[in-house]
């Protein structure tokens, strides 16, 4: 089967790799579309990435698939079904490792619901709860952008604080920025946005207060214009160091604020004497499985349209998958949508 595998970092291209063995909890999906992710996928790509990579290595974790087999011992999905972030296993033989392997055309999504019922060790299973079924009135090129509206809700939805009567800004217009932009506005918060001057259209669109260039010449005093208070909650969608420390100035007495993109991980600071007062700094993570419902959800409602984020009616074929992060790189999209089975 094809796969896209970076081979080294800079160098992405499309190999022929066994496909995946079937375990007895295991599903064996045909991918059909995954999606481009700026953060993870990028910094894999480039070197970037905080944490060891071994490459060779098939990326992609913004991935759909539908189930064409299932193990002996699987009760939860059955032939037919679209599940979430489903991707390749790395080679028995070490001779490539995977990064979620969502960019290959046959991966597994494990039943963790019967491997926990059976007394499998979570070791074995927990990594898979992402695997969750999507329904069938879904597009599921439009479900490839639940991985990321899933972990961004959660994100938000265990920080405990946004929702009727909070300011909130986002600092970064990509994919996860809009998401938090998004989730934001659906909670019931104001929300703005500092970002590109090409991505104010696509935040107002999803329901942005006000929209910030980076280009402004004194940003907080912009913000402070429009939001003469501050904000309750401020959001580093990008994690560039120095971006979080200077919207101190603009952060309510009593505010939070988080850090969640990767660009500098470990290379931020903040200086406290910049802040109007005491401040909370929020490290609660996410669980990318808990929120999947309700994603569903505003998807139901229209309240998420994958069409703000994703090029629907013009995906990239597996082969061309260096034109779709190419594309990403000219900023000409949010994110790209890669259809992977023909």
């Amino acid at each position: 089967m094809k796969a896209a595998m970076i081979e080294k970092p800079g160098v992405l291209a499309i190999h022929e790799i066994p496909q995946p063995a079937v375990g007895d909890y295991d599903a064996l999906c045909e991918i059909l579309y995954g999606a481009t992710c700026t953060g993870t996928d990028q910094h894999l790509l480039f070197g970037r990435f905080p944490w060891p990579v071994n490459y060779p290595t098939v990326l992609g974790h913004e991935s759909v698939g539908r189930v064409v087999q299932v193990g002996a011992k699987v009760k939860t999905y059955k032939v037919g079904d679209l599940i979430s972030r489903v991707g390749t296993l790395p080679a028995a033989d070490g001779a490539f490792d995977i990064n979620w392997g969502g960019f290959a055309e046959f991966g597994i999504a494990r039943d963790h619901v019967a491997a926990k019922a059976d007394g499998v060790p979570e070791a074995e299973w927990g990594g898979y709860r992402v695997n969750q079924v999507i329904p069938t009135d879904i597009d599921p090129a439009a479900a490839t952008m639940m991985i990321t509206w899933r972990e961004t809700l959660s994100y938000l939805t265990r920080m405990n604080a946004v929702g009727p009567g909070k300011d909130v800004l986002v600092l970064g217009s990509g994919g996860n920025g809009l998401s938090f932009l998004a989730h934001s506005v659906n909670l019931g918060a104001r929300a703005a946005m500092l970002g590109s001057d090409s991505r104010e259209a696509t935040a107002k669109a999803l329901g942005a207060a006000d929209y910030f260039s980076y280009k402004d010449g004194d940003v907080n005093a912009a913000m402070l214009k429009s939001f003469p208070a501050g904000f309750d909650i401020i959001i580093d969608a990008v994690g560039k160091k120095g971006i979080l420390d200077a919207a101190l100035g603009v952060l309510k007495p009593g505010g939070i604020i988080t850090m969640y993109g990767l660009d500098d991980y470990g290379l931020g600071a903040l200086n406290p004497l910049n802040a109007r007062g005491t401040f909370t700094y929020y490290v609660g993570g996410y669980d990318e499985a808990e929120t999947h419902e309700q994603v569903v959800a505003y998807m139901r409602q229209g309240k998420l349209n994958a069409a703000h984020w994703l090029n629907m009616d013009t995906p990239y074929p597996l082969e061309k998958i260096g034109d779709a992060f190419q594309a990403i790189l000219d900023r000409k999209m949010v994110k790209a949508l890669v259809k992977i089975k023909a």
